[in-house]
């Protein structure tokens, strides 16, 4: 175990300890054992495509059983899927291949529109629904589970002859996880499933969960090589390149480089920059272009230091001018249908410097501009946060890691191996590079020994995340009764897994009751829906059940709350979007907002739904369930959107970054959306919230994903 730095505030003390620093001045150099690695660097020769053995033998499994594939990223899995779509359509079949990004359905969309033609591919993102009855469909899990619901529900199957779960190991994720285990629960025995994955450390223990469930074997397909090879670099601080860690045996390959030992050895040694301050990134790639190391992605500790990084690689101009005018007419290409990114502030960078910046705190647009602009190779670095290594495919030659931390959400932790394995499988382009790099830079934040153990580490296991929430247990009652549903649950991963665990330490009789913590969960939800009217006792649901089992939203029973008491403002659209702003927010830590900047009417409409929701509230928190208090800063930013106040200015006035604005508007409109299906219950607001998803979606939200590719 490693100790781990984490960001406090730098005390002056602090300063002037690390004025002390030995700051070099770069010189490019490399080890001599290096000569013989950088001389492989290059573009390998073109070849007529043969499946590998592991591709040929995923497409046998599918054929007759499920399929869970795990293989480096790049290794060809997407090949898998489009091969067994080609089949099941081949055979008057439907497909739904589900992503866990919108960002990644939409190029996935394009991908297989060429490939099928685009009258047989349909995409639902909640964001788009185009060609909806198309032989393929493209979306994201949390539709897919949805229309799990709805089929349960009305007593049918699923109109798919196969699902291929993309980014499989989301399985392990603790926000979204639930939604890939209720799938692999929900989904008919029939349909076959086929999983794909880089990083799953535990596949045959999935897979023999899912063959206990779905009463069909489930064949592992698993492949260790990496298309392109990966080689580990240190960065010195004098500007030489030294390889990480030494050839040989598997026990040696963790073992540092001689020089690498040597260095970190030193008490004080040389560093980059101090502690407070970013490295030179100008004289960095510098270095990397010399040895033919670009281009490269840049892993980053946050947002601004993304945005920062770009300021310092001034000395990155573009000398070569077809080059210049290449990437320079490509942006004026994918920017020319959205007048606010056309005049993006970070746009002279981007086209002079050919650098640019990718986080969450960017618009959706800007993003895929990037995106694009890296993946046909125009570019030389992109500086991005750790989470750009999950699911977005853009690799480079090199990655480039000064951090061997990740924030994940609350605190910062040390990286672990499937973290690790995500942003190294974007080293190495398969087509375009024999070989890839990984190049750690040694700061106040880069645990070199954790890397080099890293590097040959196999990907972490992936744990069941299922939790019981409102939403889950209202649509489960749409279709099962409490009997059935304790069944369900004793499918699940969870259970699954204790079931194990308990059989090895206390006997058949505990394992049977593995399930108990999340039926004694789901019973407490049950009871809190029969104490408030939405649930019957007899345990059906009631009408007001059936139709808040539709809001499948972050807090649904605040916003059914919301209807019963008639306090949403169904008539009037931009204070509708408002008010359905406060059940999505989530940055609860600043809410300062001067109230007499609000118009009256938008503060009378909060007031009012706060004050009806408060006592539910507490009757939720007294039942022991978590709760949001409402608050006004998202209602005022989606109300001065909806009412025509420019882009800028709300983003000045709210200290809001783009990406976060975007985001907001993007899961108020899915709060509206789930309000427009209830037509037949609240027709008005059904109406009105039709209205309000127009007022909100328009440039610079609304992108032209057309002109994404290439």
């Amino acid at each position: 175990m490693y100790k781990q730095n984490k960001y406090r505030p730098r005390k002056r003390s602090q300063k002037k300890k690390s004025n002390a620093l030995r700051i070099l001045k770069l010189k490019p150099g490399m080890d001599a054992g290096l000569k013989k690695v950088f001389a492989s660097i290059g573009v390998p020769e073109k070849s007529a495509f043969k499946p590998d053995q592991f591709q040929l033998e995923a497409l046998s499994a599918i054929s007759k059983a499920d399929c869970l594939v795990t293989a480096p990223t790049g290794a060809g899995k997407t090949w898998i899927a489009e091969k067994a779509m080609a089949s099941t359509y081949a055979n008057g079949g439907k497909s739904w291949y589900a992503s866990p990004l919108k960002a990644l359905s939409n190029s996935k969309y394009n991908e297989f529109s060429k490939i099928f033609g685009r009258k047989n591919v349909g995409i639902l993102t909640g964001d788009r629904k185009e060609n909806p009855g198309a032989p393929i469909i493209v979306g994201t899990t949390e539709i897919l589970r949805n229309q799990l619901y709805d089929t349960m529900h009305a007593g049918k199957t699923l109109s798919a002859d196969l699902v291929v779960l993309d980014e499989a190991h989301f399985l392990g994720d603790e926000e979204r996880g639930v939604v890939w285990e209720e799938i692999m629960i929900y989904l008919p025995t029939r349909i076959p499933l086929l999983l794909l994955s880089a990083t799953i450390g535990n596949a045959n223990q999935i897979a023999r969960w899912l063959s206990s469930i779905r009463f069909k074997k489930c064949i592992v397909v698993e492949d260790k090589k990496r298309p392109v090879p990966l080689y580990p670099l240190f960065f010195h601080p004098s500007g030489k390149l030294f390889p990480l860690t030494v050839k040989g045996s598997k026990e040696k390959r963790n073992r540092l480089h001689k020089q690498v030992s040597d260095y970190l050895k030193i008490k004080r040694p040389p560093l980059l920059a101090p502690s407070y301050k970013l490295p030179p990134f100008g004289e960095i790639m510098r270095v990397l272009n010399k040895y033919h190391l670009l281009p490269a992605i840049f892993f980053l500790k946050s947002r601004a230091d993304c945005d920062n990084a770009l300021k310092l690689c001034k000395e990155n101009i573009i000398s070569n001018q077809d080059r210049s005018a290449r990437l320079s007419e490509r942006i004026d290409e994918l920017v020319a249908q959205n007048p606010y990114i056309a005049k993006h502030r970070q746009r002279w960078l981007l086209e002079h410097l050919a650098v640019g910046a990718h986080h969450s705190g960017q618009l959706p647009a800007w993003k895929l501009v990037l995106e694009s602009l890296m993946s046909e190779g125009l570019l030389d670095a992109i500086f991005a946060t750790s989470t750009v290594a999950a699911g977005v495919n853009f690799p480079a030659r090199s990655i480039v890691l000064l951090n061997s931390d990740r924030f994940n959400g609350k605190e910062f932790l040390p990286l672990n191996p499937t973290e690790f394995h995500q942003m190294t499988g974007r080293a190495g382009r398969r087509g375009k590079d024999n070989i890839g790099f990984a190049v750690t830079i040694p700061g106040k934040f880069m645990d070199i020994r954790l890397v080099a153990k890293l590097v040959n580490s196999s990907s972490s296991d992936v744990l069941s995340q299922i939790r019981i929430n409102f939403s889950m247990v209202l649509n489960l009652l749409m279709s099962y009764n409490p009997e059935q549903i304790e069944d369900l649950l004793d499918k699940s991963f969870a259970a699954y897994l204790a079931s194990k665990k308990r059989k090895k330490t206390a006997g058949m009789k505990l394992a049977q009751n593995s399930h108990r913590y999340l039926w004694q969960d789901f019973m407490r939800h049950y009871n809190f829906l029969i104490k408030t009217g939405y649930v019957s006792k007899n345990g059906e649901l009631t009408d007001d059940g059936i139709w808040a089992s539709h809001l499948r939203i972050d807090q649904p029973l605040l916003v059914a709350e919301g209807f019963r008491f008639g306090v949403f403002p169904e008539s009037d659209p931009a204070l509708l979007a408002a008010i359905m702003a406060v059940f999505v927010y989530e940055e609860r830590s600043d809410d300062e907002t001067e109230t007499q900047v609000i118009p009256k009417k938008l503060l009378t409409s909060f007031n009012r739904v706060e004050k009806k929701l408060r006592p539910f509230l507490n009757r939720m928190e007294t039942n022991g369930f978590e709760v949001r208090q409402p608050v006004l800063k998202p209602a005022a930013i989606i109300y001065a959107w909806a009412t025509g106040q420019p882009w800028e200015e709300i983003i000045s006035l709210y200290k809001i970054e783009e990406g976060n604005l975007a985001s907001l508007i993007f899961r108020t409109a899915d709060n509206l959306r789930h309000i427009k299906a209830l037509i037949e219950i609240f027709p008005l607001a059904a109406l009105t919230s039709e209205q309000s998803i127009e007022l909100i979606m328009r440039e610079p939200v609304l992108m032209d994903y057309d002109l994404m590719v290439s």
